[in-house]
């Protein structure tokens, strides 16, 4: 994967695709969380993560208590001494999150994650293309289009479906 053509086609799409993707969101199409199951699973088809680690690399995950515990526990140490050495509270939203980026927890040359097994939940479920109230999540995904090429791919081939099939919209829940 080279991330230097995935982030230059990403920039000359993401003015169209957010457009895209905030009329998809207020049409709330009915089939919107079956089809992004089904184009989840074709884009990891596609796509190896371990070829570009670009989401390590750029961004970081929040922080969950559970993930703390979890993983203080995994590198033998305490809570707090895992928040003193590698996070920090963000003002305003009260998230727990790294103080660097790459993130401390990858390897640069192998584009692993040395914590895999026990990673941050937000690591886990990253990039976020298979929840359920996917519409909900559109936001997320214009944030990230230049960040993931999975992200970018599963939007584009949702615009494609979306542009060939009549999307029947639903109300959304409140």
């Amino acid at each position: 994967m080279n991330l230097k053509s995935f982030k230059a086609r990403a920039y000359r799409k993401r003015a169209a695709l957010k457009k895209f993707l905030k009329a998809w969101q207020k049409a709330s199409p009915a089939a919107a969380d079956k089809t992004a199951v089904k184009l989840n699973k074709e884009v990891f088809a596609e796509i190896d993560c371990l070829a570009c680690s670009n989401c390590c690399r750029t961004m970081t995950p929040t922080y969950t208590e559970a993930d703390l515990k979890r993983i203080s526990k995994h590198l033998g140490i305490t809570r707090d001494e895992f928040y003193e050495k590698w996070l920090y509270k963000e003002k305003g939203t009260g998230d727990l999150m790294n103080t660097q980026t790459p993130c401390q927890f990858l390897d640069l040359k192998s584009n692993m994650c040395s914590i895999y097994e026990v990673r941050p939940a937000d690591c886990a479920g990253f990039p976020h293309l298979n929840k359920k109230e996917i519409v909900d999540y559109t936001h997320v995904f214009a944030e990230n289009l230049h960040r993931c090429p999975a992200t970018l791919r599963w939007v584009e081939k949702m615009e494609s479906i979306a542009k060939g099939e009549e999307w029947v919209p639903v109300k959304k829940k409140k």
